[in-house]
């Protein structure tokens, strides 16, 4: 797996997303802008929540794997915050509200359940690990 380490800035999401694209198989780039936008609402969290007293990292890997002989884009997001699974303990946002009725919090963690196949966290080796997985069309 390729694996890109950033200190946790959100100036650095350019070079984030420069990653994704060069480690994207080349007759599958149309889902890039899909990949990057999911890395951004992540990566945002983490820069904004993980490291609230002092400065931190975040490690972005990218890779193809099969799942029952299907192809996925694997995006991966490390970092070395406080343990916090943002698909359980995000809150759910109501969408049947109006923008501004709703309550501040979830949308981002909704939108990439949306936009993903499959998605999971863990917490090992000092760390929070979630990974993201794309179906990647034959």
């Amino acid at each position: 797996m390729a694996t890109l380490s950033v200190p946790a800035s959100i100036e650095h999401l350019a070079t984030v997303n420069a990653f994704i694209a060069e480690h994207m198989p080349e007759q599958h780039r149309g889902i890039i802008p899909q990949v990057e936008l999911t890395a951004e609402e992540l990566l945002v969290n983490v820069f904004s929540y993980a490291y609230p007293d002092s400065p931190g990292k975040a490690e972005v890997g990218c890779r193809v794997v099969l799942f029952d002989d299907a192809p996925f884009f694997c995006l991966t997001v490390r970092d070395w915050g406080a343990p916090f699974n943002p698909f359980s303990e995000a809150p759910t946002p109501d969408t049947s509200l109006d923008v501004e009725e709703r309550p501040v919090g979830g949308l981002g963690v909704h939108l990439i359940k949306s936009m993903v196949g499959h998605y999971s966290y863990s917490h090992h080796e000092a760390s929070n690990h979630i990974e993201l997985y794309f179906p990647l069309d034959d």
